[in-house]
């Protein structure tokens, strides 16, 4: 399941929490097992008895130690504003989770993203992909005019945005100059520098040609 909390992508495959860049968040393995069980039953109840019986099959735990987990829940989250909770406490009974949006339609689990240029094709993956010439870039492109970390490629519940990371010779989508985060369609043009790339989806998931190469460009 890919959903969204607020700013944040939770991915249940790869068993991450995602910040609005894209970057895994720490969560131990209990707290991101609370978490997955409020997102499967929001915006509904779950009841602390339900809490122990999954989290703790079998095993006491004292009330502190849940309460203890939703803390951890709730720093991580930034969880801080009374009024406007991401984590509802129902007193006395438990804990639900409010404003989950659950992925559907073309940003599917099984959609895949890839970028095309002259040589190959590229798999994005969920989260932050790096596009530059550093060696350990996503999308390593090693050509003169690429920043070392020139753009970056945010894969989420809304799908693709690009952002230009303050590189030299600047990113375009189109004809338009990337100056904010801004999001990707099927088939468009981006420019790294003097280095052309497309960007494609496919809700059906990646193309038996798609390769997940990391060469230079001739």
């Amino acid at each position: 399941m890919i959903a969204r909390v607020k700013h944040f992508t939770y991915d249940s495959a790869r068993r991450q929490l995602l910040d609005a860049g894209g970057r895994p968040l720490h969560l131990t393995p209990k707290a991101f097992d609370l978490l997955s069980l409020l997102i499967e039953r929001a915006p509904g109840v779950v009841t602390k008895t339900e809490i122990h019986g999954r989290l703790w099959q079998g095993v006491f735990v004292s009330d502190a130690t849940l309460v203890g987990l939703v803390k951890e829940l709730r720093g991580v989250l930034q969880d801080d504003d009374p009024s406007s909770p991401i984590i509802r406490t129902a007193h006395r009974v438990g804990y639900a989770l409010c404003d989950v949006e659950r992925a559907s339609g073309s940003q599917s689990v099984g959609a895949a993203h890839w970028i095309v240029d002259e040589h190959r094709r590229i798999s994005l993956h969920q989260g932050e992909n790096i596009v530059g010439r550093d060696p350990r870039s996503d999308v390593w492109v090693d050509i003169a005019g690429v920043s070392r970390r020139h753009a970056r490629i945010v894969i989420g519940l809304q799908g693709a945005e690009i952002e230009d990371l303050g590189s030299k010779n600047g990113t375009s989508v189109g004809e338009n100059a990337v100056t904010a985060r801004c999001l990707l369609r099927d088939g468009d043009p981006i420019r790294v520098g003097p280095v052309r790339l497309i960007y494609r989806f496919s809700e059906s998931g990646a193309t038996t040609e798609t390769t997940a190469g990391r060469r230079s460009v001739d």
